[in-house]
């Protein structure tokens, strides 16, 4: 027998019930018989959860342990549908932020762990993942990645959508809303430079009609386009001296914190010193701010969730201000946004579970989230009111990180600056240039 992966002990430390200990804590069935136990089997809805635990992206899956452990006491006395009880067993397994790895993994819970329902964190991961799903007829939610990346990324149109595979975010198209719009009151050249990620997200905000060039063009700035860049890549001199040599006034497109921590420390030894920098992924955790020290004050970003958004779960009836505040005397950590989107993900699983007809049922739970409409942690989910087939939009702003007063629990916060597509979102500040902030 193979030794035990990481992956393989991260699963048993989270508690989750094993083939073993189904049959050793239903001891008195096994006894009677196989037909007792394929029974008491047939009463456990197996959820598989597909997320990042190392790797490149690991920041993204960081919260997940602590997540996962509060939804299994949430469904620790199982789920009564239509009369009858079931036990819930949620299997995890990791990416390590490889997409080869998912698809893998994705085939693993699927063909041997014969899962009743996929939920996929890692956007990367979910287009093999809702291939496989859909060629098995099995139903799979997925989040934390633009729709287009998905719905165009596997082939499809928002009025096709797909079998059994569902997505739950918001668009490349929203994101280009509140940046522009951040933007727009600014007194500087409409100059941009840019950059991306040569992967699915990447190419959502890159794409020429649709993504930032798009939008570039349409509002009369002048971009340098950077190009796309490989996940492993660690020198940006090409990009910064392109960058430089244009003028560019503003910094934006796709990548994550570790890339642009290379770009910003190069940046600066070749002496550039854009006005405002606005990355999507680059600044969605505390920690990829605080790693930039007193640089890191400033940078704006995509906000999808915040302890601020007015929304509460589903399944624990926490406010979204509640679960950031038990994130935060649990851990000892500053809240993060993939927080809410992966609390959400489970709010959106166990509501189609108990809406549909039967939950072992694997075509009546696609047809339950395909008709779901969920008040969550992180906004409204209506997949039967979308006009985007298999895809529900969910609300998102722009904000910008600040440094805080001595003696504050955490030496940024992240303050809301615009809220063109939620408006329901309240905004808290402008946003200002990294100038103005130096100089304060």
């Amino acid at each position: 027998m193979p030794a035990a992966t990481s992956t393989d002990l991260f699963h048993a430390a989270c508690g989750a019930l094993t083939r073993r200990q189904l049959v050793i804590g239903g001891g008195a069935a096994a006894l009677a018989g196989v037909p007792a136990l394929a029974h008491a089997q047939s009463r456990t809805i197996k959820i598989g959860y597909l997320t990042t635990l190392s790797g490149v992206r690991a920041n993204f899956g960081e919260a997940d342990p602590w997540s996962l452990e509060r939804v299994r006491a949430t469904l620790k006395d199982g789920l009564t549908i239509a009369g009858t009880n079931y036990k819930v067993e949620i299997v995890v397994r990791d990416t390590q932020s490889d997409a080869n790895r998912g698809a893998t993994m994705s085939s693993e819970l699927l063909l041997r762990e014969k899962v009743d329902l996929l939920l996929v964190q890692d956007s990367d991961a979910a287009l093999a993942a809702g291939q496989l799903c859909d060629v098995n007829g099995v139903p799979m939610v997925s989040t934390m990645g633009p729709w287009q990346a998905i719905t165009f990324g596997r082939g499809s149109t928002p009025q096709k959508g797909f079998p059994f595979s569902f997505h739950f975010f918001w668009g490349a198209d929203d994101v280009l809303k509140n940046f522009f719009g951040m933007w727009e009151p600014l007194k500087v050249e409409r100059t941009l430079g840019t950059l991306y990620i040569d992967n699915g997200p990447g190419h959502a905000f890159a794409d020429p009609a649709t993504g930032i060039p798009g939008g570039a063009k349409q509002r009369g700035y002048k971009e340098t386009n950077g190009g796309f860049f490989k996940i492993a890549t660690d020198d940006f001199s090409n990009q910064v001296s392109s960058f430089k040599a244009a003028r560019a006034n503003i910094v934006s497109g796709f990548a994550y914190a570790n890339h642009f921590a290379t770009f910003w420390k190069q940046a600066q030894q070749a002496g550039y010193r854009p006005e405002v920098v606005t990355m999507a992924a680059s600044f969605l955790f505390p920690s990829a701010v605080e790693s930039l020290g007193a640089a890191g004050n400033g940078m704006s970003t995509e906000v999808w969730w915040t302890p601020n958004f007015p929304f509460k779960s589903s399944l624990t009836d926490q406010s979204a201000k509640a679960l950031a505040a038990d994130w935060e005397a649990t851990t000892g950590k500053q809240w993060t946004q993939p927080i809410g989107y992966g609390h959400a993900l489970f709010e959106v699983g166990i509501a189609a579970l108990k809406n549909a007809t039967n939950p072992k049922d694997k075509k009546a739970v696609r047809d339950a989230l395909a008709n779901l409409q969920l008040d969550s942690v992180v906004g409204r989910i209506d997949f039967k009111g979308s006009p985007i087939k298999s895809v529900a939009v969910t609300p998102m702003v722009a904000g910008q990180w600040r440094k805080t007063k001595a003696g504050s629990k955490f030496p940024y916060e992240l303050v809301i600056t615009h809220n063109s597509t939620a408006k329901q979102i309240p905004v808290e500040d402008e946003l200002k240039l990294l100038s103005q902030l130096k100089a304060a």
